[in-house]
This record gives structure tokens, C-alpha cells and sequence, in this order.
């Protein structure tokens, strides 16, 4: 009986027990997990996440009662976004309890769009009876200075690109203001139709674009509409002033004072797109940054480009500012100062402003490279100001390709390469300068094994065919038997030499040259029309300007560089290209090529100044009996008795057939010469 009893008593005790051992267990299970710091932390998470929804239904019921959802949503998307913050992290410094109410304080570090944001703040929490804490949320919340009156600001300080300077520091590129034209539609008049037609018909634009900028669902009748950037001090202004409803504000923008005359040196600038801002992220860009598209604002990029300050404040419900809580400095770009003369560069522009072709102007002393032109050429300010589909359409769609930078590229050189052979010759021991040659006739062949194939030359001058008379007539097959002569091994060893396989070293991206597709002399005809600069030969401009610079520099390549120096120093790029004497023999028949009446560069003549020069006609045709190619038209001229001044101009011209050829361009580069004193 009593163990019975005993029994009952071991069986109450558990029912009573257990359960209250369970209850403990289940209240601490319970209270671990639903801690105020796991709550703050669930809230952060939110906030990283961008779901403003949730983070509301994290608040308590005195929150909601005061704060709608839509509301609560828009004030903490709109700050947070506003500020760019991501990456939020929390450490938990304290926890105060009271009752159902818990006070956390905890240090915060952001990312934001001035940079890393850390401060403390603390936050009140509200336990519900039998549930987890919740928020009780006010604007402080999100900053510890914010009050639900106040108002995050963003400011935006501008930095300034850094200008591109001639070398004597007229601007090329520089920030300035331009005119920014727009319609206020409230006051365009009772005759509103005409005055739109009168706008578009002045800025260039459609009618049907204008009304679709003032139809836009956000326009006011009272509202200011931009229509189109043109540049300050236009002469339309005083015109589009007249017309009811126009009105004209100033517009920071990158100007570039000499358009089309550098508009393929300078490039230029457009605001930046998702692929530009993908493959630059993490360097401090943004949608509302500009990048070079082109040109120097390209590749100066870096340089050239300044980094916006920024400062995010608390402004109260006065307007005023009342708090700073983060700045980023204003980084502004550094100059870009050129070895590029700004007169030169206008000289030969308006000598080639009508034509397709390039031309390169140097110091064949120092490698300093004094213009770069590409002709037909584009407006840059129009890439600023905003251009017209009808307008890019016209650039892209032009036969004559006024964006193509033909100073970058690579082209036939015809008979200025001869003179490259005629150093490689002489060098090589290949040519006996004084031997003739005894060549006759306007035709030439090695042997039957050519078939058809000849080489031609223009005229049977009737003197000795040595060097000389080969580079004063531009003798073709002199010049393809000296291939020949030196061979295709040696050949192509000597045009590697010259930069032929090399990348140009050079600030400005350029095509590099070849004298083969392949890098190899592929049979004996592709080597003797080589000689001359046809065949498979195609050279940049610039390049061929440094090789001449081996003419004045004892066989020493200097290389071509842009950036200005304080104290101009040549660098040599190819030593001992060929010796001093080869250089000096070649140099001095190319002096006769142009003070020899005779000489097809005899145009070039100048009282009081020695120039050395060449002349090339390259013929650009599908075959030998071809009658419809084309011609491209070079000459590449140079002072010698003007030291350190000394000036190297290279020019080339497409579609010179009708012209004269190369004798078309001659004058051109004369132009340039005569300015050397």
C-alpha cells in the first residue's frame, strides 16, 4: 500500500514538474531567439536589401498608427537610395531592458555615395506580449541627428576636366558654358504653331521633336523645356530671342574652341552609358559622369578627368543646413599640355579641309609632333551640345567618312617609302650609289617567270640610273631591282628594324604598319613592287615621319611623343637604324629632289630654306590593266638648315588621279614649310 502510495506521489510531482521544466526550457528557448539584437540585425538586412515593405512590418503598433506604409516606404527608399548606401553592418554596444521595452545602442558603418559612413546610434524596441520585439521606428532612426521634419540633402560639387593645351597653352578642350535653349509653353502665343516652326527651322531640328519634349506628361505651362545646347555667343541667339516663348540659360559643357580643325586629336566627351559604367565600376563614376568616347579625352582619360565632390547634409524644415554628416573632396583633372602648335594644326587643316586625307607636322629634332590632322573632319561640340539622329546619321552614313581618323590609320605609300629602300640599300652595301644601272625604257621585268607582270616608271629620263637620278625622277624600277638586290631576307630583317613589327610607341592609339600581310616577302614580285612602296605596304603617317627623322639624327629613329616637355629632349626609338653616312647620302639626293628643276618636289622650293623631300603616288587598283582605281597623292617635306626649328611635314590625299597625283599635294605642304624662319 504505501509503495503504491509512494507511486502516486512520484507520478503528481512529474505532472506538476515537467511540465514547468518544459515551460522553463521552451521560455528560454524562446527569449534566446527573439533577442532585441537579432531583431536589429533581421532590420539592417532589410535595409541592404532594399525591402522597405518588410523593414515597415518590422515596426511596432505605434509606429503604424503615426506612419502609413506608403509613407514609411518613400522616406527610407528615398534616403537610403538618395545616398547610395549599401553594405550597412552593425556592432552591437549595449542593451538596456526594461520591461517589455529594450534600448540598443550600436556603432553603424556604410557605404554611401561620399564613401564609408560610421556612426553610433541607438535604437527603442517594444515587446508584444507573447510575440518577437518590434521597432518602435522615427526618423532618428536612420540618423541619429534626423528628425522626422528634417530632409537628407545630396549636394554635388563639380569638379573641372582638365584642359588640353597647345604648347604655347591655347585651349583645344576646356569647361566653359554654352547656351542652353528652351521653351517656356506658356508664353509661345497665340500663334504657337509658327514659333515652333521658327525654333525648329533655326536650331536645326524637327518640329515633331520640340512637341514631343512639350507634350511630355511633367510639363507645366509655366515650366522651362530645354530643346537644344548651342554654343555661348551663337549668332542665332539674338534671332531666337525674338520668337514668344524662347528662353536661354547658361549650361556648363565641354567646349573645344577649334571644331573640325582637331576634332580627331581632342575626340570628345559624352555623358556615360551602362556599359561604360559596368566596365568602370568601383572608380568613382556615376550616371551622371561624363567620359572620353574619342580622341586625347579618351585616352587621357584618367588625366583628364576630374572626380565630383560630394556632400550629404540634414537640412531642416526652413531650408536651412543643419547638419554635415559626410563630404568627399572635389577632385578636379589636371591639364593636358601638347607638343601640338595650334597654328600648324590650322595651317594644314585648311589646306586639306576639302579633301580625305591626313597630315602630320614634327620637329624632326626632337620627335615633338606638332600637328595631327584627318580630314573631312566632324564638329566635337556637336557631341556636347547633342546631336540630331538626322546629323549622326549624316556623319555615319557620309561616303567620305568624316569620322574616320585617317591620321591614325594605314595606307599605301607609294614612292615616299623609296627612300626607306634607298637608306636600307645603301646600308646593306646592296646599293653602289654611284653605279647606273643602266635602265631604259617605261617598262621592266626580271625574267618570263613574271608572265605579264611589269614593273612602270613615268618618264625615261636619258641620265645614269644611280640613286640620285632614281630619287629626284621617282624611278619605280630602280627601286624594284634594289629590292631585288638586297633581298627578302635582309629586306625584311632591316624593315623590322624600323618599327615594321613593333607596336609605335606613341601617347595617341595607331595602326601599326606592314610590309606584308603575313610579315613575309611571299614571292619576288611582291618584293620588287615593295621597293617602291606598293604591294602589301601600308605605313602610318606618323610612323613615316619618324623614320625620316633618321635623315637628321646620324641613322637614329627618334620617337614621335605629344605630351609637352618644359625642355625638349628627342628619345630615340630605333639606334642605329642605318649608319650616318647611309643617312647622308640618302638625305642629300632627297635635298634634289626638291631644288633640282627636274625633281617631282621641285614645287616645294623655298628661297633661304634647304628642304628635303619625296613624293608618292600610290596607285590603289584591283590589278595591273585596272583603269578605274584610285591614286593616293604624298608628299613628305622637311627643312635641314633651320636647326633646333627645324619642321617635317607629312602629307597624304586620297583620290589625287585627276589631280596630278602627288604633285597636287606638294604645294599643300609648302604652305607649311614657308613658316619656318
Amino acid at each position: 500500500m504505501e509503495k503504491r502510495k509512494n507511486t502516486y506521489i512520484f507520478v503528481g510531482v512529474g505532472i506538476v514538474v515537467i511540465p514547468f521544466i518544459l515551460s522553463v526550457i521552451a521560455f528560454f528557448i524562446y527569449n534566446n531567439k527573439h533577442k532585441p539584437e537579432n531583431r536589429l540585425i533581421e532590420y539592417v538586412n532589410l535595409i541592404n536589401a532594399k525591402d522597405y515593405e518588410k523593414m515597415y512590418e518590422l515596426t511596432d503598433a505605434e509606429t503604424k498608427q503615426k506612419l502609413s506604409k506608403d509613407d514609411f516606404v518613400t522616406r527610407n527608399k528615398n534616403i537610403y537610395e538618395g545616398i547610395k548606401a549599401g553594405n550597412l553592418k552593425v556592432t552591437i554596444k549595449n542593451i538596456e531592458k526594461n520591461g517589455s521595452q529594450a534600448t540598443v545602442t550600436y556603432d553603424t558603418s556604410m557605404d554611401t555615395i561620399c564613401g564609408e559612413f560610421e556612426f553610433m546610434n541607438s535604437i527603442t524596441m517594444i515587446k508584444d506580449l507573447g510575440k518577437d520585439y518590434f521597432i518602435n521606428w522615427n526618423s532618428k532612426t536612420i540618423f541619429p541627428d534626423l528628425t522626422d521634419n528634417d530632409k537628407i540633402r545630396v549636394k554635388t560639387i563639380k569638379a573641372k576636366r582638365g584642359d588640353i593645351l597647345d604648347r604655347n597653352g591655347v585651349k583645344l578642350a576646356t569647361d566653359s558654358v554654352a547656351s542652353n535653349v528652351g521653351i517656356v509653353p506658356g508664353n509661345l502665343g497665340s500663334d504657337k504653331d509658327k514659333s515652333i516652326n521658327d525654333i525648329a527651322k533655326l536650331l536645326e531640328i524637327s518640329v515633331d521633336y520640340i512637341n514631343s519634349q512639350l507634350n511630355a506628361s511633367y510639363v507645366k505651362p509655366d515650366m522651362f523645356v530645354p530643346i537644344k545646347t548651342i554654343p555661348a555667343g551663337d549668332a542665332r541667339i539674338p534671332s531666337l530671342l525674338k520668337i514668344s516663348g524662347v528662353k536661354i540659360n547658361d549650361k556648363d559643357a565641354r567646349i573645344y574652341p577649334f571644331g573640325e580643325q582637331a576634332a580627331h586629336l581632342t575626340g570628345y566627351i559624352q555623358q556615360i552609358n551602362a556599359d561604360d559604367l559596368d566596365k568602370h565600376k568601383d572608380e568613382e563614376y556615376n550616371e551622371n559622369s561624363m567620359i572620353g568616347k574619342s580622341g586625347l579625352e579618351k585616352t587621357f582619360e584618367d588625366t583628364l578627368r576630374g572626380i565630383d565632390g560630394v556632400e550629404i547634409y540634414i537640412q531642416n524644415k526652413e531650408g536651412e543646413k543643419k547638419k554635415s554628416l559626410l563630404t568627399k573632396e572635389v577632385k578636379d583633372g589636371s591639364d593636358l599640355k601638347l607638343t601640338i602648335d595650334s597654328n600648324m594644326q590650322s595651317i594644314l587643316y585648311n589646306e586639306l579641309s576639302k579633301e580625305k586625307g591626313a597630315s602630320v607636322a614634327m620637329n624632326p629634332s626632337t620627335g615633338e609632333v606638332l600637328a595631327l590632322v584627318s580630314t573631312p573632319s566632324y564638329n566635337p561640340n556637336d557631341f556636347i551640345l547633342g546631336i540630331s539622329n538626322d546629323k549622326w546619321n549624316s556623319l555615319n552614313n557620309d561616303p567620305n567618312k568624316p569620322l574616320y581618323n585617317r591620321f591614325q590609320a594605314i595606307s599605301v605609300p607609294g614612292s615616299s617609302f623609296k627612300p626607306i629602300t634607298a637608306a636600307i640599300g645603301v646600308d646593306t652595301k646592296k646599293i653602289d650609289p654611284n653605279a647606273n644601272k643602266n635602265i631604259t625604257g617605261l617598262s621592266w621585268k626580271k625574267n618570263s617567270s613574271w608572265g605579264n607582270y611589269s614593273v612602270t616608271r613615268v618618264s625615261d629620263y636619258g641620265g645614269p640610273s644611280n640613286l640620285s637620278n632614281a630619287l629626284v625622277y621617282s624611278d619605280n624600277i630602280y627601286f624594284a631591282q634594289a629590292a631585288l638586290d638586297i633581298g627578302k631576307d635582309t629586306f625584311k630583317e632591316k624593315l623590322n628594324n624600323f618599327g615594321f613589327s613593333d607596336k609605335i610607341p606613341f601617347e595617341y592609339p595607331l595602326f601599326n604598319s606592314q610590309f606584308s600581310s603575313d610579315g613575309n616577302f611571299k614571292t619576288e614580285i611582291q618584293l620588287a613592287d615593295s621597293g617602291y612602296g606598293q604591294a602589301e605596304v601600308l605605313i602610318n603617317p606618323v610612323h613615316l615621319a619618324s623614320i625620316y627623322t633618321m635623315f637628321q639624327n646620324n641613322g637614329n629613329i627618334l620617337t614621335p611623343y605629344l605630351v609637352y616637355k618644359d625642355t625638349p629632349e628627342s628619345e630615340i626609338w630605333k639606334e642605329s637604324a642605318v649608319s650616318k653616312d647611309s643617312a647622308d647620302t640618302v638625305l642629300q639626293d632627297l635635298v634634289q629632289v626638291v631644288e633640282n628643276p627636274r625633281g617631282t618636289g621641285h614645287q616645294a622650293y623655298t628661297a633661304g630654306l634647304t628642304i628635303a623631300g619625296k613624293t608618292g603616288t600610290a596607285e590603289i587598283k584591283t590589278s595591273q590593266t585596272d583603269k578605274n582605281g584610285t591614286e593616293l597623292g604624298w608628299f613628305v617635306g622637311m627643312t635641314t638648315n633651320k636647326a633646333p626649328n627645324n619642321l617635317l611635314v607629312v602629307m597624304m590625299v586620297e583620290d589625287v588621279k585627276d589631280k596630278g597625283g602627288s604633285h597636287y599635294v606638294v604645294p599643300k605642304v609648302k604652305k607649311a614649310l614657308e613658316t619656318v624662319k
